[in-house]
């Protein structure tokens, strides 16, 4: 049985099956709305009901207060319809965003290796090609997990049904400590995707930024391989931060890229000086960033890494006047995260 989900301001109408979430059902037809943690926590994904019931699902009181509940709003992630639906949702145009709808994939692990002590990488052959924009993101579902976990894509888009997760181990983690330790080649996995709407913004024909740390290369090797590979021309500049020598994963590659294309900087950073053989940067990937920009106008920014990391890099970009429609930030929840964002009053959010 299923129902019509009409979705203003764009008037999309998609198909709703009954017990599916409004967001998976307008996803899976190619229709985005905003969204983060899609677990009925963060808030992002909330919209107003116009027509129509709906059930409110596991939504926390933290992101749907009841005065909100009472006003008509639901969080798109957790609601179900009822019966035929309307909604009203604060959708961003974005002319760069491509119209890609979510399906689901088997595929098999065909490699697995540690990159660094703390992240494994792991390539996985779908049965079928998967189409996405270089900076997006799957989820993997996890044996023994109920609810799979977010991954950004590694590589460029024209690998097709060749996929590359770099998953760093979280300590206290669930999901990721079973995968460093069971994931095996041979082993078949499904995942979902693609997801997100963090991807280069080519429209703007701006000179290109990138700050990444920890795991949070991913996204950045994705959309840098895949500008070079499509004959990007614009300036682009990868801030590689890590603690030491053994974290800076990738290294060769992206200094390789750098002798062989002009329009290509590499600039490694350890936060660690103790390295006696260590040559290059020394100190947090912002602050080095003032080093080879007088000023930060004129750029596109994507940061990709820790929220401290990213919160320094936004205050010292912002210093150097580029300002928010420049600076696009990829965002991800970690089990923690959203436990934390569970006890945080949605009127109180940080940058």
């Amino acid at each position: 049985m299923g129902y019509k989900l009409e979705i203003e301001p764009t008037g999309d109408v998609v198909e709703v099956q009954e017990g599916q979430t409004i967001l998976d059902a307008a996803l899976r037809q190619g229709v985005y709305l905003p969204h983060a943690c899609n677990h009925g926590l963060c808030g992002t994904c909330k919209v107003e009901v116009l027509e129509g019931e709906v059930d409110l699902g596991d939504a926390s009181p933290f992101a749907l207060m009841d005065v909100e509940r009472e006003d008509g709003y639901c969080l798109a992630c957790t609601a179900t319809a009822l019966e035929d639906v309307a909604i009203e949702a604060d959708i961003d145009e974005d002319c760069d965003a491509r119209s890609i709808p979510v399906k689901d994939f088997m595929g098999t692990v065909i490699e697995s290796k540690m990159l660094t002590p703390r992240i494994l990488g792991v390539w996985i052959e779908l049965d079928e090609k998967i189409d996405f924009q270089a900076g997006q993101y799957i989820n993997l579902h996890v044996p023994g997990f109920d609810e799979p976990r977010a991954f950004s894509l590694a590589n460029q888009p024209s690998t097709q049904k060749i996929i590359e997760l770099n998953i760093g181990i979280i300590p206290d983690g669930e999901a990721t400590p079973w995968i460093h330790k069971n994931l095996k080649v041979g082993d078949r996995y499904k995942i979902s995707g693609p997801f997100g709407r963090f991807f280069v913004k080519r429209s703007a024909q701006k000179p290109m930024i990138f700050f990444a740390g920890g795991s949070g290369l991913s996204s950045p090797k994705s959309m840098i391989l895949d500008e070079l590979e499509n004959g990007c021309t614009e300036p682009i500049t990868l801030f590689h931060g890590a603690r030491n020598q053994e974290e800076l994963y990738y290294a060769d590659m992206f200094k390789k890229l750098d002798e062989e294309y002009e329009n290509f900087r590499y600039i490694p950073v350890l936060s660690n000086n103790e390295d006696e053989n260590w040559s290059g940067e020394v100190g947090f990937t912002n602050e080095i960033a003032k080093k080879f920009y007088d000023k930060f106008e004129g750029n596109k920014a994507y940061l990709c890494g820790p929220p401290m990391m990213s919160e320094a890099c936004i205050t010292t970009l912002m210093q150097g006047r580029l300002f928010e429609k420049d600076i696009h930030i990829e965002k991800f929840f970690s089990k923690a995260d959203l436990n934390a964002q569970n006890q945080k009053s949605p009127l109180f959010k940080s940058l």
